[in-house]
């Protein structure tokens, strides 16, 4: 959703229906044994660690569209308005960047437990 809020940034419309809206993934941890059939709560086990997350949906951010006086845009309304998204790059950079570096923080930590085991399995040599 990064990318594509980030590619319609400056995309413009003359109508608030037809105006790109930022759109956000709502994630849920997923905790050990939340897929079992009993029926139980997903938060049965306060203390359990998470076992990663799954996303719930997409929602359309909400707040305020930015309109802009320019009446001689091709796309402006009768009143000269120019409908541009919510989205603000800024954070959308920001939220790239976390995405980025948490992967990368992931798979250091694979590469080090690939590495311990290992030399766990050299150990009796």
């Amino acid at each position: 959703s990064v990318a594509s809020n980030i590619a319609n940034a400056d995309t413009v419309s003359s109508s608030i229906d037809q105006t790109y809206r930022a759109r956000h993934p709502v994630f849920a941890t997923v905790f050990e044994g939340a897929q079992s059939t009993t029926g139980g709560s997903l938060f049965q086990n306060q203390d359990a660690a998470g076992q990663g997350v799954q996303v719930l949906g997409v929602v359309e951010d909400q707040s305020e569209l930015q309109a802009r006086y320019e009446p001689n845009h091709p796309s402006a309304d009768a009143k000269g308005y120019v409908y541009y998204p919510n989205v603000n790059v800024v954070e959308e950079m920001a939220d790239m960047i976390s995405a980025s570096r948490s992967f990368q923080t992931n798979a250091e930590l694979m590469n080090t437990a690939k590495t311990m085991m290992q030399k766990v399995l050299t150990l009796g040599q």
